[in-house]
């Protein structure tokens, strides 16, 4: 790891005393950053995990339209956050562009009330038009506080990972076990265990550690 990117690792774990995550969809968060978010409550940093979308339009049919809410609040209490420290709202999945003022103006809410030290959210380079509406309004709604985005390679065709959180096998493993309570997600090629863990190695090896995720740094406020 080199001296800057060793820098924001130390003021993240020292400094940050609350996070927030910004997910546009259920399991979004726990797949760009579970671990990150297991390691930050370990450190006692106040973590809020916000999902912007519960995905009712996209699940099959004759399944209970609650079911990624409840999936959602079973896998957040896995990695230790606080039931009240969960946020869902309600916006219909892939329709977030025209509905970007009505996020926008909930960020800025949330903003003021949590004043968050960091912000997690999609990578500047997420296809998915869901996630582009969430870093963009982002980036505009959090102007105080550091932003990193997290990664997706599925959805990214470029990455710029130049920022790592070294992390523990336990960090991972919790990560893991959280996206077990996704058992209406079961099936998609990104939730595949060895794909998980060969990620945080990689990304490792590339911080000098066993285990890390990687971030692309947008905005350090040290």
């Amino acid at each position: 790891m080199d001296q800057q990117n060793e820098s924001t690792y130390k003021c993240l774990t020292m400094n940050y005393k609350t996070a927030i995550i910004l997910a546009p969809h259920t399991d979004d968060g726990e797949l760009g950053c579970g671990a990150t978010i297991h390691h930050l409550l370990m450190q006692n940093t106040k973590v809020y995990y916000v999902a912007f979308s519960t995905c009712r339009r996209s699940l099959p049919e004759g399944t209970p339209a609650n079911t990624l809410e409840l999936e959602v609040k079973e896998a957040v209490k896995i990695l230790g956050l606080p039931e009240k420290n969960l946020i869902l709202c309600d916006y219909d999945v892939r329709d977030f562009p025209s509905q970007r003022q009505a996020i926008l103006e909930k960020m800025v809410v949330l903003s003021k009330e949590i004043n968050p030290d960091v912000v997690f959210l999609p990578s500047s380079t997420d296809t998915h038009q869901d996630h582009q509406v969430i870093h963009n309004e982002g980036l505009r709604a959090f102007k105080k506080s550091s932003v990193l985005g997290y990664e997706m390679p599925w959805n990214n065709t470029v990455f710029t990972s130049n920022t790592f959180i070294k992390l523990k096998k336990q960090n991972i493993e919790k990560k893991l076990e959280a996206l077990k309570a996704y058992k209406s997600q079961e099936g998609r090629t990104y939730l595949n265990r060895e794909f998980i863990m060969g990620l945080a190695k990689v990304r490792g090896v590339q911080a000098a550690t066993d285990y890390a995720e990687a971030f692309e740094a947008i905005r350090i406020i040290i």
